[in-house]
């Protein structure tokens, strides 16, 4: 649920809100940017919706909290050049097994968006085309982004061998 202020300043989050109440838990403003906090299982919901309403996606990353639950942060920035309004839809997902629903049905430029989180973060996106890794090599063990990530990484040869 929104706030009064929110509802009342930011005619998008209303209309959200409006087309299902249970979508977003949360929202915020900072320096005049909405945040909304949208439970997992509606972000493809959402995102269809903000498209709907003439959002486009510029980017996808995450947040590692660690170590508090949710440990992880799913940041999706949407937005609209008719309008002039830019929006973060955030979701959190747990720690133990972190996953979230695909949305490159919606926007075909996620793909990239949601590999990147997933190499780096190890957040899984479910009905992924060809979720690969896209930023280390194939033979990487771990997600380097984590903060619990080992301080010194992983060394490799250049034949993709762990070296000392």
């Amino acid at each position: 649920m929104i706030s009064d202020e929110v509802r009342q300043n930011y005619p998008t989050a209303a209309a959200i809100e409006d087309q299902n109440g249970s979508w977003i838990a949360g929202g915020t403003v900072y320096q005049g940017q909405l945040a909304l906090y949208i439970e997992p299982a509606a972000i493809l919901d959402v995102c269809r919706f903000m498209k709907g309403s003439g959002f486009r996606l510029s980017g996808i990353t995450g947040v590692d909290w660690y170590p508090l639950e949710p440990r992880f942060e799913v940041v999706y920035f949407l937005h609209s050049l008719e309008r002039n309004e830019r929006i973060r839809l955030k979701c959190k997902v747990g720690g133990e097994r972190p996953e979230l629903e695909s949305v490159t049905s919606v926007w075909e430029g996620a793909n990239w968006y949601e590999r990147e989180t997933w190499d780096l973060f190890g957040v899984r996106f479910n009905n992924h085309p060809n979720l690969d890794r896209i930023m280390m090599p194939d033979t990487w063990e771990g997600h380097p982004l984590r903060k619990d990530f080992p301080v010194h990484g992983h060394r490799y040869s250049y034949a993709g061998e762990e070296t000392t």
